[in-house]
């Protein structure tokens, strides 16, 4: 794969994801106890071949930099690298990124002096795996100059995707962006593999293309669009060939707190579908170096724990428990991801949280946490209850947000001692 370049576009504000979006960008979120969401799209390039990867980044992007620093590193002779392309003004634009498209146009004077054929773009923020290689051989079997990744859709989920109508040999005829409900009928597309797709009848854009890097660089430089969705790929339709991949493995856009919920909390089933465990694929992540977890008379049900926690006298059933995360005694935690710490509290903090009346970074003791995601940071006290008692589905307070029905305890919040949630 050396003549591919991969693009990662590290995405907006990330406002449905908000507040976990509130100090990152969406790519930034954790993932799985002790991932980031960028980790899965590098993860994807490097185990597909691809070792030469440009992080586009804008939006809150401190920590989602720093990490990738921190984390990808290559040594002198491989000539690989994971680099941030962070948006810049300069002479030719003083304007930051309006769009995926203008992301990628903005970033081509980095770009165009690699050698390379194709460039592979992915979106920051999905949860899947994929190998790459089988796209761009594909792609170049058929003689495309853009592909599509493609995921079947039913109706409903269809109304979120751009859709694509199939001509003939998989070549893409027809392309529309997020249509509504009363505009889908005609726009099915059969399954030649089955004969019952399962009502999944329709062809969505995953928002994984690959383009010849010549006609990438021609289309963005020869026009004002600033998405490719909306704009760059119903364009390249009729001067192009543009095929779709058909892609029947696990997808999950991580775009709403309960999409983010839900895909992190199946991570907990016994053979869920995305596989952390693929010793040929792995996904890679920032090494900490932290000591395993010290589980001290738990019970523990169906839940992922990282590394680094001290968990006591806990009740951990269905949940994430992230790194460096202090759950204390008669404590329940259930259908609940809790992010952890960034770092362990020194003695000498300690001591001044107990001067000070300040609950340790952690959970404390006697407490139900129970359809929550809990962000990095959080001090919770003793006896505190975050259960949605008044089933509220929508709600923002100083301390803790509420969408879909799902708490959310923001990073670094303080909720104390006897709190009811």
């Amino acid at each position: 794969m050396q003549d591919v370049i991969g693009v990662i576009l590290g995405g907006g504000q990330g406002q449905r994801l908000y507040p976990l979006t509130k100090l990152r960008s969406k790519p930034a979120v954790p993932l799985g106890g002790k991932y980031r969401l960028i980790d899965i799209p590098i993860s994807n390039c490097l185990n597909s071949g691809i070792n030469r990867v440009f992080v586009l980044t804008q939006y809150n992007s401190a920590s989602l930099n720093k990490h990738i620093v921190q984390t990808y590193k290559f040594d002198m002779f491989s000539g690989g690298f994971v680099d941030v392309l962070a948006a810049e003004q300069t002479p030719d634009s003083s304007n930051w990124f309006q769009g995926t498209a203008d992301a990628v146009r903005q970033s081509v004077k980095h770009l165009e002096p690699y050698d390379a054929r194709y460039v592979v773009i992915l979106s920051g923020d999905q949860l899947y795996q994929m190998d790459l290689r089988k796209i761009v051989e594909y792609h170049a079997s058929k003689g495309a100059e853009v592909t599509v990744a493609a995921i079947r859709a039913d109706a409903q989920a269809a109304t979120g995707f751009g859709i694509m109508k199939l001509g003939g040999d998989g070549r893409v005829a027809a392309f529309k962006e997020k249509p509504t409900l009363e505009e889908l009928p005609g726009w099915e597309s059969a399954d030649p593999e089955r004969a019952d797709a399962g009502g999944r009848d329709y062809l969505g854009s995953m928002g994984i293309y690959v383009f010849q890097k010549k006609l990438l660089i021609d289309l963005l430089t020869e026009s004002t669009a600033t998405d490719f969705g909306r704009e760059v790929i119903p364009k390249a339709i009729g001067d192009h060939k543009v095929f779709a991949y058909p892609f029947d493995g696990y997808w999950e856009d991580i775009g709403t707190i309960r999409a983010f919920y839900e895909a992190n909390l199946a991570l907990t089933d016994v053979a869920p579908q995305f596989n952390f465990y693929d010793a040929q694929r792995p996904i890679f992540t920032h090494r900490r170096n932290l000591p395993a977890s010290k589980l001290n008379n738990c019970s523990v049900h169906q839940a992922v724990i990282s590394e680094g926690g001290i968990l006591s006298g806990a009740d951990i059933r269905h949940s994430i428990v992230g790194v460096r995360s202090r759950i204390g005694a008669g404590t329940t935690v259930q259908h609940s991801i809790v992010m952890g710490a960034d770092y362990f509290e020194t003695v000498e903090q300690l001591a001044e949280n107990a001067a000070c009346g300040r609950p340790n970074i952690g959970i404390g003791n006697n407490c139900t946490v129970i359809n929550a995601i809990v962000d990095k940071n959080v001090r919770i006290g003793d006896g505190v209850s975050i259960v949605n008692a008044h089933n509220l589905r929508e709600k923002d307070d100083e301390n803790y947000h509420i969408r879909d029905g799902i708490i959310v305890i923001p990073k670094g919040a303080l909720i104390r001692s006897g709190t009811v949630i």
